[in-house]
């Protein structure tokens, strides 16, 4: 069963919902640490706005962050993505059933007109 009310899939839909922080996501996503530096490099914004940014990743669960000396890296986690993917999937689910009905429904309407 789906749930329909979890704050942790509200986060992660919250968290994935802006351009900057999937575009984080995605230079992690061959799943190897990164400095929050090398992160922020390519961003056209501030280190402290990158951080927010990844704060907000990390409260998510989607990252995951480790301080070595004065280095901070991240790593991507992906397991919360999986509660949203089954999410995703119930309703893609629906939509098909939905159109497949009405495609029955518009077949059965076309073959009673052409009787």
């Amino acid at each position: 069963m789906v749930k329909f009310h979890d704050a942790a899939l509200d986060r992660t839909f919250s968290a994935l919902a802006d351009p900057t922080r999937r575009a984080l996501l995605a230079r992690l996503e061959n799943g190897e640490d990164m400095s929050v530096s090398d992160l922020a490099r390519p961003l056209p914004m501030s280190l402290p706005a990158v951080m927010k940014h990844l704060d907000v990743l990390a409260d998510a669960g989607l990252i995951e962050r480790h301080k070595s000396g004065r280095t901070v890296s991240c790593r991507i986690n992906a397991a919360p993505m999986e509660d949203a993917m089954k999410w995703l999937i119930h309703y893609q689910r629906f939509w098909e059933q939905s159109l497949e009905r009405l495609a029955k429904f518009l077949e059965r309407k076309k073959a009673e007109k052409g009787k």
